[in-house]
């Protein structure tokens, strides 16, 4: 049936969510995202990052090794002040293999 199709669509796909070190470089952040889609499948990344020093919240996002970063609000009392990243690939994804790659 069509509808067992559908349901399992997503089975190709595999996603968790990595917490990374508060980083100093939003560009250097963004040339490891692009290596993780280059060398590890990796098809998107999209979340919210720490930077050192700065009041405002990075917000990152990548389709494939394209990524776009911009801060879009200060961090707020109420926020947990983390960097988090989800990551989103093909079956398979090479979880320590991202991993270190993301963390630097």
């Amino acid at each position: 049936h069509h509808d067992d199709e559908l349901d399992h669509e997503h089975d190709d796909f595999d996603s968790f969510v990595i917490d990374i070190p508060s980083i100093a470089n939003p560009d250097e952040l963004a040339l490891r995202v692009a290596t993780a889609a280059e060398e590890e499948n990796v098809l998107r990344v999209k979340g919210f990052v720490d930077v050192g020093g700065k009041p405002m919240r990075l917000l990152l996002q990548a389709v494939g090794p394209r990524v776009n970063h911009y801060y879009d609000r200060a961090w707020t009392a109420e926020d947990d002040r983390r960097s988090r990243l989800v990551v989103i690939g093909l079956k398979g994804l090479n979880r320590p293999a991202i991993e270190r790659i993301l963390a630097g």
